[in-house]
């Protein structure tokens, strides 16, 4: 077989509920690359919180931060780091409209102290992996730091957390030229929602290219797998899409196809009827 290159998100795709990957999940990840194919995570975390219990897996490469941060080989193909003037105006645009937010920069996480009140409170989508994530990091002591300790140096991203969608849609008239907004799915009668931006033009598809550009290959050789709206410029770009069992619906629509759950090893079972192992 051809040589791929496998981009993986982590949350609700390579792991579930902030756990370590599964056996057959990194046998997987192993076993094709001892195929010959090359397997790279392709993930909204950015890396201060891509821990050790998934890179010791073995990847070829990472895109982070939804496609703000891309390395390879160990070498850095791409940083973008949002300047602090741009930072301190989408807190004040989301401030003004009640909505919380979580800043990842290179230095670590910082959030509003409102923000993890609210995700105590939140009652999850089963599709919304980014919620369920943000709300186990609570609970199993990820060093997320308060705003006021913020350097302000600048950061990758923004993530936001509100009560109101309609809030959230009006930021849109002050942000919404220059960012893509991915709002993440919510229960019904859910008082909490959720979402991020990215500045426009850089995307985890973006990080794809310049991965396809580094080892010579084309974009029909890339398979992608994901589950939530921030993997849907990712889906677009791959030859070959696949969303979780678990992903939000809007993903399974856009996918090529649809492969087993998280919780049974998705992954590990796609690779098998594929022919990567």
């Amino acid at each position: 077989m051809k040589r791929k290159l496998i981009f993986l998100d982590i949350d609700g795709t390579l792991v579930t509920d902030f756990e370590a990957p599964s056996a057959l999940t990194a046998r997987a990840v192993r076993g094709a690359r001892e195929n010959g194919h090359k397997v790279f995570l392709c993930t909204g975390r950015n890396m201060a919180i891509i821990g050790r219990d998934v890179l010791d897996v073995g990847f070829d490469g990472v895109i982070a931060s939804a496609g703000g941060y891309v390395e390879t080989e160990h070498k850095v193909l791409f940083e973008s780091i949002l300047p602090e003037t741009t930072i301190q105006e989408c807190l004040s645009v989301f401030h003004a409209h009640g909505i919380y937010c979580r800043i990842e920069s290179k230095e670590g996480i910082y959030t509003d102290p409102q923000m993890e009140k609210l995700l105590r409170s939140a009652k999850p989508d089963p599709a919304n992996s980014e919620l369920i994530r943000m709300q186990k990091e609570i609970e199993k002591g990820i060093p997320v730091l308060p705003y006021n300790r913020y350097p302000r140096r600048g950061a990758y991203k923004i993530c936001f957390t509100g009560m109101d969608r309609k809030a959230i849609e009006e930021t849109k008239r002050y942000l919404g030229d220059r960012f893509v907004y991915a709002v993440h799915p919510y229960a019904e009668g859910s008082v909490c929602l959720n979402g991020e931006i990215v500045p426009k033009g850089i995307d985890k598809g973006k990080g794809m290219e310049l991965i396809c550009g580094y080892y010579g290959s084309g974009l029909a050789d890339t398979v992608a797998f994901g589950d939530s709206m921030n993997d849907y410029e990712m889906i677009q770009t791959a030859g070959v899409s696949i969303a979780m069992g678990n992903a939000c619906e809007e993903l399974k629509q856009a996918a090529d196809q649809v492969c087993e759950d998280v919780r049974d090893d998705g992954i590990y079972r796609a690779f098998l009827r594929m022919g990567f192992l």
